[in-house]
């Protein structure tokens, strides 16, 4: 028992915040889930301009398809898909073994679409037809825009890996969102058994936007709070899980078959090199989650990690509470942190995807010779 299985022994899903066409091919991905535990992958703009951006793994297809004059979109799309189909497929034994509760693999609506809830929904139902795997969760950002758009795609029997969360307002919306659409699709006649979600909220980037308003504020009791912030917030939703879906309008759903939306920490690599390499692991093990860690937090949490983690309990959850206390006592704005890094989340998604776009234009013109 590695320390990841220890890890997943408590109840928390390990999934990998990487993919990538060489580590499929490879072999690299299936190792994963016998060496680390991992049941389970995230993707995003950023994850798959730096796959396309490094080595030739994908040369070989795209050469294909410009050789039949695909556009850059269609190019995208194409290779994307054939990824994440490859990624599902590798991961279908933890889908089919959980009995469709884990072994998801998550792809992302256009960033461009996040202030767009027709058309998220819309390139959603593109990607769920697309890829046509049973374990593929449609990750939509949690922008005011993508939350009704998260309650149509729940309703329709679309899963869902809700992401970009920052606000604890933001997160009860988006389980809001989630059991009213479990509702619409339960009055349509639909299997609610079917339909799985998750609540991915960022952690990391939260500390790094806290800390330095923190430093600025410049106060022994605002600096006392430095790297206490993103973990604090997620143990508060965390503790705001618990108490929505012990509800009895949960436990009506629960009755047809519907499984919780699993809170998902994001984001868990350690930015601050001042923190451990860990931090946002060893501070978060909670029965019913899921941590979606980079390999360079994989390897490290495998290598001195805690062999018996900590599982969070009420009085982490309640420390938690009295942390964004004070960090509103020290003159912090919670709201606009969270604003902030909401705006910001999206604007680097879409920074990314396009880099992704116009790397594929510049490939595809030179094989066109142009």
């Amino acid at each position: 028992m590695s320390n990841l299985h220890n890890l997943a022994a408590v109840g928390q899903s390990i999934w990998i915040d990487s993919l990538s066409r060489s580590i499929i091919q490879s072999g690299h991905l299936a190792d994963q889930l016998e060496v680390n535990a991992v049941t389970g992958v995230t993707s995003n703009p950023t994850i798959f301009a730096k796959a396309m951006l490094s080595g030739n793994n994908y040369d070989e297809q795209l050469a294909e398809l410009v050789g039949r004059d695909a556009s850059t979109d269609e190019i995208y799309t194409v290779l994307v898909t054939t990824d994440i189909q490859a990624a599902c497929d590798v991961m279908r034994s933890v889908f089919d073994r959980t009995g469709g509760k884990d072994g998801f693999v998550s792809v992302e609506v256009s960033p461009e679409l996040a202030p767009d809830t027709d058309g998220t929904v819309a390139e959603a139902r593109d990607w769920v037809k697309r890829v046509d795997r049973p374990n593929l969760l449609i990750k939509v950002p949690a922008t005011a825009e993508g939350v009704p758009a998260v309650e149509a795609l729940i309703g329709e029997g679309i899963s869902v890996n809700v992401t970009l969360i920052f606000s604890l307002v933001r997160y009860g919306e988006v389980m809001e969102a989630y059991l009213s659409g479990l509702e619409r699709y339960a009055d349509a006649g639909g299997d609610v058994s079917t339909v799985a979600s998750v609540a991915s909220f960022f952690v990391s980037r939260f500390d790094s936007e806290l800390d330095a308003r923190l430093e600025a504020l410049g106060t022994d009791e605002a600096l006392a709070l430095r790297g206490l912030g993103a973990v604090a917030n997620a143990r508060v939703a965390y503790l705001d899980f618990l108490k929505v879906f012990a509800t009895a309008r949960y436990q009506k759903l629960a009755k047809q078959g519907a499984a919780v939306q699993q809170p998902l920490w994001a984001s868990t690599s350690t930015k601050n090199q001042a923190y451990s390499d860990t931090l946002y692991v060893d501070t978060l093990a909670g029965p019913t989650t899921v941590n979606t860690m980079p390999e360079s937090t994989i390897a490290a949490y495998q290598d001195h990690g805690p062999a018996y983690p900590k599982v969070l309990d009420i009085e982490d959850m309640t420390d938690g509470a009295l942390i964004l206390a004070r960090l509103v006592d020290v003159g912090v704005d919670y709201d606009d942190v969270t604003d902030t890094l909401e705006r910001e989340g999206v604007e680097k998604f879409i920074v990314s995807f396009r880099e992704m776009v116009a790397d594929i234009e510049r490939k595809r013109k030179a094989l066109l010779g142009g």
